[in-house]
């Protein structure tokens, strides 16, 4: 009698274990735990790669962006924005999950001044260029790619920045600059490793 209390413990217990291993590994995936980390390396082979596609993305949004007004957009498919974010006269509109054909598309495009077709442009360049999305503004910020909740970005500036930005855009934390005109960077999430995994 007692021994089969105890396989029947042992068998409760062991499901119970493997259920609770299943739960952790599915909550370190949604997280992007099993996310690829790309080095800094790799950001400039990346971005040397891909150096006319990604100048590309930042002269079109530069040309299609009515003054006074700031966009962020990342998409997630061919279908969905997972960012659509629009500052206008310094008020910031945060919009996530934004399907491009939609209403709500409509609506933030109009306030840009753009058409579809814009939009539809941005992704295919987004595409070529192994991106995901762009910040416009100076510096003009092209997204590489999520690691979980963290993002790669190259800053893509006009000019050579100053000697008073250096510091800034070189912390070997959040930026690493490249030289003057560029500097890779990573932005963590809300858990996880808040800095460059890999400085080499």
């Amino acid at each position: 009698m007692l021994k089969k209390i105890l396989i029947g413990l042992s068998i409760v217990v062991g499901i119970g274990l493997l259920i609770f291993v299943g739960y952790i590994v599915m909550i370190i995936h949604a997280f992007g735990g099993f996310d690829k980390d790309y080095s800094v390396t790799e950001l400039k082979e990346n971005f040397e790669a891909k150096k006319t596609e990604i100048y590309e993305i930042k002269n079109f949004v530069n040309k299609i962006m009515p003054s006074g007004k700031l966009v962020h957009i990342e998409f997630e498919d061919n279908n969905t924005m997972f960012i659509f974010h629009v500052n206008e006269d310094d008020k910031f509109e945060n919009n996530w999950d934004v399907k491009i054909n939609s209403a709500k598309a409509d609506t933030l495009l109009k306030k840009l001044g753009w058409k579809l077709e814009d939009l539809k442009t941005l992704k295919e360049k987004l595409d070529k260029a192994n991106c995901i999305g762009v910040s416009s503004g100076e510096p003009c910020k092209i997204n590489f790619q999520r690691s979980g909740m963290g993002m790669y970005s190259f800053n893509v500036f006009d000019q050579p920045i100053s000697d008073t930005l250096i510091e800034q855009y070189n912390d070997s934390c959040t930026y690493i600059l490249v030289n003057r005109k560029l500097a890779l960077e990573y932005v963590g999430g809300a858990i996880g490793r808040q800095c460059f995994y890999n400085l080499e």
